[in-house]
């Protein structure tokens, strides 16, 4: 049997990257709607969608062109001057958030990073004076970023090892625990709540309703800010544009990336009034934030979730793919805990390890991403067809059928 051609983009890794991941197992070369090739030339049902980036799939015909188009007027300017892409977006994306304003920036962990900030400034306006009131309530098995703000306000020992001393204020309640949310955000001293929608990393736990009804009610009493990082669970993934809309909430503040640029990086928050006026000319700032290209980028995810009805045909097409997989529970008792999440994020909760679990799918020919250390995470674009979640239940229920419990 021939030995496999050697894969260049596997040497220069091992030699040249730093090893802040674990080594990739393959090399991917081309993607087109909801599959990938990679370089052996092996084609995947892509169900991790770099890690809920991708919403429009890979290569969306509008999306590539209206990227082109941008790339071949003009790209960057940087925000000491206007960019028309950048108005149209704030724009369109307050009328999806309501009144306020928006501040762009490249990534989520930027997003959760202004949030951060915002609630520094919302504590100063509070208490009268800098330092006194600066505490953000998160939940445990929250994630929000690993730059010091966001890995500060990640209640996970995995993400905050080896960085201590940290910031200071944060406090961790159980998601789901609205007592001792309340006893959490009782002290003077606290400046905002902070929550995931659904938390990804952390499991794809999701916020129940009543959970983020209660906290709101408690952050408008006490005049907290209620910040939502809605980074890997908004952008239409649930069947509304940003997942707390099914609870019918309104926060003073919302994190999104991911999803937001279809593939091109790109972060941005929104404020409500009053404190959509909290940052002042110099008191943040992004070189990058808002770029014409990433701007265009993003008009364009959202402009194809409009023409091709994304947000109805997600909710159409998600609770028999939902009732499929909370079968696996039936097929394997002994090895799937429960199925959860919302729309196209979700979680098959398992009684082991799930790393090697997905290693199998990818090898049967699914991408999907472990999340939490308890679960395979499924998060299919946004156009995915019926007949691709069906697909990708079929690959699950066949490995998990022949998996061999340890």
């Amino acid at each position: 049997m021939a030995a496999e051609t050697p894969d260049p983009a596997e040497a220069l890794y091992a030699r040249h990257v730093i090893r802040s991941y674990a080594a990739p197992a393959i090399t991917l070369v081309r993607g087109e709607g909801s599959r990938v090739w990679d370089a052996a030339g092996r084609r995947y049902l892509d169900f991790a969608t770099g890690i809920a980036v991708n919403a429009l799939g890979h290569a969306h015909p509008l999306w590539v062109r209206r990227v082109q188009e941008q790339a071949a007027q003009l790209t960057h300017v940087s925000n000491l001057y206007r960019n028309e892409r950048q108005g149209e977006l704030a724009a369109a994306l307050v009328r999806r958030c309501g009144p306020g304003r928006v501040l762009f920036c490249n990534s989520g962990a930027e997003a959760n990073e202004a949030l951060l900030k915002l609630s520094r400034l919302h504590g100063v306006r509070k208490s009268g004076r800098e330092g006194a009131c600066f505490g953000v309530v998160v939940a445990e098995k929250a994630f929000h970023g690993r730059t010091f703000g966001g890995l500060s306000a990640t209640p996970q020992e995995k993400i905050q090892k080896g960085f201590r001393p940290l910031l200071g204020g944060f406090t961790a309640a159980p998601l789901n625990d609205l007592a001792a949310w309340d006893r959490a955000l009782d002290a003077g001293t606290v400046a905002a709540a902070l929550i995931e929608t659904i938390q990804g990393e952390g499991g794809v736990n999701p916020a129940t309703p009543e959970f983020l009804r209660g906290v709101e009610k408690l952050c408008r009493e006490r005049d907290i800010l209620l910040m939502i990082d809605e980074i890997q669970c908004g952008v239409g993934r649930t069947g509304r544009f940003f997942a707390y809309e099914h609870a019918g909430v309104r926060p003073d503040a919302v994190a999104m990336a991911k999803g937001l640029g279809g593939g091109f990086p790109i972060g941005a928050i929104w404020a409500a009034p009053p404190h959509d006026e909290l940052f002042t000319a110099g008191s943040h700032g992004t070189t990058f934030g808002g770029g014409a290209l990433a701007s265009a980028a993003a008009l364009a995810v959202l402009e194809v979730i409009e023409k091709e009805d994304l947000l109805a045909k997600v909710t159409r097409q998600s609770p028999p793919w939902h009732a499929r997989l909370r079968g696996l529970a039936g097929l394997r008792p002994d090895l799937v805990a429960e199925v959860r999440g919302a729309g196209y994020m979700v979680g098959v909760a398992l009684r082991c390890d799930p790393v090697p679990v997905c290693v199998a799918l990818r090898e049967a020919g699914l991408l999907a991403a472990p999340a939490g250390g308890v679960a395979v995470r499924l998060l299919p674009p946004l156009t995915a067809s019926a007949e691709e979640l069906e697909e990708a239940a079929e690959v699950i229920s066949r490995v998990l059928r022949d998996w061999k419990a340890a």
